[in-house]
């Protein structure tokens, strides 16, 4: 088994990166692949809550990397989906306390035992997100439509090109309605700007918050938009590249229909 490292990287915080890292490795992982998500946010971690593993962590990706636990005992195995593994980051260390050798050499152990290995970069373009870049061998950048998320991206993506790495695009909080007034970036407007592949488009959900909240990934349900676009991103970064990709569109009430249907033709 030879792995695959994917960093899931933005430059800006707050676009809702590690909601996607969660729930990309929860699809993967129930496809039938084996999946361990990292996350790289030393001081601080979020990907624990978001699975619902909080309460599990003895070791952290510091006590791997050098060497103080083996790497089973520091990946967490999901309650519910098999095959699915969260590292999580320490929260009493700083984030200079690992070095790029230390992750390269961690990871190049988890390729022999994982299908996926999904890293989970913290905001910023310092150490942390170094780390994160220093052994992927693919990239996925996470944008909102908000000039200056765009602006950050494109930074982040010019920082990976210089790492030979091609990034690939996924568009999060697409507010159909707000595009269609024109207060919204449309995701062209995006791919634009940024010139890279497009690999997902992710509307607003609210069921987001209440994921977050319950540490039940959106992915494992059957009423989330935001849900179903990962999980055919997650299906795209698995093989299925020519998986279309479904543009969030204003839906239209049956009323709002008929009055067209009936007073929009001709006099």
């Amino acid at each position: 088994m030879n792995g695959k490292t994917i960093v899931i990287t933005s430059g800006k915080g707050g676009v809702g990166k590690s909601t996607a890292t969660a729930n990309i490795g929860a699809a993967l992982a129930m496809e039938g692949n084996r999946v361990a998500v990292i996350d790289m946010d030393i001081g601080l971690r979020n990907l624990d809550v978001l699975l619902g593993l909080e309460n599990r962590i003895v070791y952290t990706i510091v006590d791997a990397a050098k060497g103080r636990c083996k790497i089973k005992q520091a990946a967490i195995k999901d309650k519910k989906i098999d095959n699915l593994f969260l590292i999580p980051a320490s929260q009493s260390d700083n984030k200079d306390v690992l070095t790029t050798e230390e992750i390269t050499n961690l990871c190049e152990k988890l390729r022999k035992e994982f299908d996926f290995i999904l890293l989970d970069c913290p905001a910023g373009i310092e150490k942390g997100f170094q780390n994160s870049v220093a052994a992927a061998d693919e990239a996925v950048v996470i944008c909102t439509p908000e000039v200056s998320s765009v602006r950050d991206a494109d930074r982040v993506i010019g920082l990976l090109y210089a790492r030979s790495i091609t990034p690939k695009l996924v568009v999060n909080r697409i507010v159909p309605e707000m595009v269609e007034r024109g207060d919204m970036l449309s995701h062209e407007d995006v791919v634009d700007i940024l010139s890279i592949d497009l690999i997902g488009l992710v509307p607003m959900d609210e069921q987001v918050v209440i994921s977050t909240n319950t540490g039940v990934p959106l992915v494992t349900q059957k009423d989330s938009k935001a849900g179903e676009a990962l999980r055919r991103i997650a299906y795209r970064l698995n093989g299925q590249p020519d998986l279309p990709i479904e543009v969030p569109t204003v839906k239209k009430s049956f009323w709002k229909t008929k009055i067209n249907f009936r007073f929009g033709g001709k006099k």
